[in-house]
């Protein structure tokens, strides 16, 4: 992986957003902002069949800022995309790493994530993702409870369900994916409250496979459905399930890596109560999966975060006075074409946009939805270049590269 520090300012097109901060507030207010508000202007340079990159200045609210954006071509039979992760739902790697392991040709970081836990002392932070994940057609884990989440606020009416996803039909798509199963036991039938998640729904029963990772499943019983920093419930308990049936209890969520075929059900508070009810030998059955809201094919990749534009209108809420480096992905040609933007760290371009501002640029860029990711820190995007070993980072991230728990993939063949 190397760096590419050579830019130029000359090599940059000017873009404008907006010039002035009150033109841009309501624009977003009233999702009025103009399609030329945001020239293209350029081809890019090919990156591999159907893929091709390019950057550019932007003048918003707070000043210019310099975008790297990646156009993918879902058209293209050679190409697509898929997610990025390190093999484990807890666990994280840069993103340069985890595109280089994967062979992709290109990739931007992904969700929000559980990046630290100061507010429950001797927790330990999983770095699992806030969204539901699907990797190549493999369902990954659900969504944690809205008040569990990471990042910005969400946008009225949406959740944490929020997925931008490519379907098995080639077309990328927003859509909601919400979970769906059940445990079978002697006494009854339990709802799953959740797959693979840092945090359950209160007085739930949660499911954790082999896809987890070895990380603590303390996490699981800490905060409520309305507040990430209250403290971790005391009503809690663990029962692992092998070949259908119960293997050994605890009184406390575990640790330690989860064998394939085996599954760790967590309860908190009644959740908690109703597994004490059951006993070494006992057969139990688990089910789940991801249920979507809108797409009638199946998913071949989906990832968390959250939309900030629908058919070419901003979503209403949108924070019009935070400026933050950003990722974000768009799509166009009716979810034929994927765009993604990710903002410069650099010290001269930091400025970075509001998340109004976002939405706005990826209109102007001829999106007709919009999708935010992690941010910040998180933001990079990498390419490789033909006959290159690895990738090289394209914007420059706020620091070092930060490592983690997922990002898109651009794979060509």
């Amino acid at each position: 992986m190397k760096r590419d520090g050579r830019r130029t300012r000359a090599g940059r097109s000017a873009l404008t957003v907006l010039t002035a901060f009150g033109v841009l507030a309501g624009a977003a207010l009233t999702g009025a902002a103009p399609a030329s508000a945001v020239p293209e202007g350029g081809t890019g340079r090919r990156i591999a069949p159907g893929v091709t990159y390019r950057e550019f200045d932007i003048t918003a609210a707070a000043g210019r800022t310099h975008a790297h954006l990646l156009t993918v071509d879902l058209g293209n039979p050679h190409v697509r995309v898929d997610l990025l992760h390190p093999g484990a739902v807890a666990a994280r790697a840069t993103v340069s790493r985890l595109a280089d392991t994967a062979g992709a040709v290109a990739g931007v970081n992904g969700d929000f994530f559980d990046i630290t836990e100061t507010q429950h002392p001797g927790v330990e932070a999983t770095g699992a993702t806030v969204g539901p994940a699907v990797a190549g057609g493999r369902v990954l884990k659900a969504a944690v409870p809205d008040g569990q989440r990471f990042g910005p606020a969400l946008p009225p009416g949406t959740s944490t369900r929020e997925v931008l996803g490519v379907g098995t039909d080639r077309r990328a798509r927003l859509d909601r994916l919400s979970l769906t199963g059940s445990v079978t036991t002697p006494g009854g039938r339990l709802r799953l409250g959740g797959l693979n998640q840092y945090a359950l729904p209160q007085n739930s029963v949660g499911a954790f496979t082999s896809r987890w990772g070895g990380v603590s499943r303390a996490r699981a019983v800490c905060g409520t459905d309305t507040d990430r920093a209250a403290p971790c419930g005391t009503d809690a308990y663990e029962v692992t399930v092998r070949g259908g049936r119960v293997v050994a209890s605890a009184g406390r969520p575990g640790s330690g890596p989860i064998p394939s075929g085996t599954t760790v059900l967590v309860g908190r508070e009644r959740g908690a109560r109703e597994l004490r009810e059951l006993a070494v030998g006992d057969p139990v059955s688990v089910t789940h999966g991801l249920v979507a809201a809108i797409a009638k094919v199946p998913y071949a990749f989906a990832i968390g975060g959250c939309p900030v534009l629908r058919d070419g209108t901003p979503l209403s809420g949108l924070d019009d006075s935070t400026s933050a480096v950003r990722t974000v992905a768009g799509l166009r040609g009716g979810g034929r074409q994927m765009l993604l933007l990710a903002l410069d760290g650099a010290d001269d371009s930091r400025t970075g946009l509001t998340i109004a501002e976002e939405a706005a640029t990826m209109r102007g860029l001829g999106a007709s939805d919009a999708f935010n990711l992690d941010g910040g820190g998180s933001s990079e995007m990498v390419t490789r270049d033909k006959g290159a070993s690895g990738v090289t980072v394209r914007n420059h991230p706020s620091g070092a590269e930060r490592p983690v728990p997922n990002g898109i993939g651009v794979f060509s063949r």
